[in-house]
């Protein structure tokens, strides 16, 4: 990057809670936004395990006409980037006046897809489907109705990485913005969060049964874990060439240094430890950075996956060698946020580090032989450190890694 690139401007939109206030406090205290459903259990889900996504009420900022074009995860995507701009201090004359681009994390559209296609079986008539279901179906939705409604004129791109696809989204919005093609972009994911967008993950046995203690399901790196938790909603964070932000007087929060991907080009589903190595070393390649003890912590991408976690474990072991960085995976408090994980898991991360803390890895009792060679931490610490690093990894052997660093002035 040629460029330096900034953080002015963090939303959340989750089971951690709507502020960034509400999720500081949750990752310290080690809440767990896990719950059971009773109605995934009736319609036949093998696991009743979810989070619990507030609602979001649109109706005081998008007309009824605007609406009908936004399935549940624009919806999140919506509220969750008109705080990210409110916390950058961009308002909408600001946008009207300067080029400003999105690049956005979305990988389903099953509920808008599924409930259109019910309405077509019931009449028998494509018209039934209704105008705003073409739309909603569509991948792009997201970026599709961000830029209407906030009037963006810069890059609209949709990334679709699986559950790398948000963290993608901010290595090309800080690549673009590092080779001076945009000057700010909007960045992030979203993930519905409804009965219908989880059935098939469901189908192949991929989430935790430990319905009885919800909060205990998701364990990432824990020898007895037994599967994932879904969840979802949205994060969307700013970014901003540094000599523009400062131009205008922005509020820089973190500096992106760094960004790394890899393909594994191997199995469809089960990650191997090469892809993962090769992404971090990408990222630290990409930073400059000459000492891996620079670096504070590791926020994981493990799911509580007992094909996942391990690899991941080997990767972070072999290039941090007889560093043992402090290590957690925030989806132990949130579950899988898939498409919105590796932009809420940015933000979650400079969360702590802006607070002098790193949240505890919950749940974490036992490590097995591969999740003994990292430094997990189980519960929250108090700790300051100036650089963290961040892993998404995704279906198809989709890996990107990203470093930020503290801007202190």
């Amino acid at each position: 990057m040629n460029r330096r690139v900034v953080l002015t401007g963090m939303g959340i939109w989750s089971c951690l809670g709507t502020s960034l206030d509400e999720v500081r406090d949750a990752l310290y205290e080690g809440r767990s936004g896990v719950v059971f459903s009773q109605e995934r259990k009736d319609a036949g889900f093998r696991s009743g395990l979810c989070t619990r996504v507030p609602q979001p009420d649109l109706k005081p900022f998008v007309k009824r006409n605007q609406r009908h074009f936004m399935p549940e995860e624009a919806q999140y995507a919506y509220m969750a980037t008109k705080a990210a701009l409110e916390h950058a201090g961009i308002d909408q004359e600001f946008i009207d006046d300067n080029e400003i681009g999105i690049i956005y994390g979305n990988d389903s559209t099953i509920e808008a897809t599924m409930r259109a296609m019910d309405k077509f079986r019931e009449f028998n008539d494509t018209a039934a489907c209704g105008s705003g279901a073409l739309f909603q179906s569509m991948n792009s939705n997201i970026t599709m109705n961000l830029a209407c409604l906030f009037h963006l004129k810069g890059i609209n791109l949709t990334t679709s990485a699986a559950c790398a696809s948000s963290s993608q989204a901010i290595g090309l919005g800080a690549l673009l913005i590092g080779q001076g093609l945009q000057d700010c972009v909007v960045c992030g994911g979203a993930e519905e969060n409804n009965l219908w967008g989880m059935v098939s993950f469901d189908g192949i046995q991929a989430f935790s049964l430990r319905e009885d203690a919800p909060m205990k399901a998701s364990r990432p790196f824990d020898r007895d874990r037994d599967g994932l938790v879904p969840g979802g909603g949205a994060a969307t964070v700013v970014l901003e060439d540094y000599e523009y932000a400062m131009r205008r007087g922005a509020h820089i929060i973190a500096e992106i240094a760094g960004w790394g991907f890899s393909g594994n080009g191997d199995h469809i589903s089960t990650p191997n430890i090469i892809g993962p190595t090769r992404s971090l070393q990408r990222c630290l390649k990409c930073s400059g950075i000459d000492d891996l003890r620079e670096i504070g912590y590791v926020n994981a991408h493990a799911t509580s996956t007992q094909a996942g976690d391990g690899p991941e474990a080997l990767a972070i072991a072999n290039v941090f060698g007889d560093y043992r960085v402090p290590v957690t995976s925030t989806k132990s408090q949130t579950g899988h946020e898939m498409w919105m994980a590796g932009a809420s898991e940015l933000i979650y991360s400079t969360l702590m580090m802006k607070n002098g803390f790193i949240a505890g890895n919950i749940n974490f009792e036992n490590p097995d032989e591969n999740t003994a060679k990292i430094n997990v931490i189980p519960e929250t610490i108090e700790r300051k450190f100036d650089m963290f690093v961040e892993n998404s990894f995704g279906f198809g052997g989709t890996n990107s890694t990203l470093l930020v660093k503290d801007f202190k002035g």
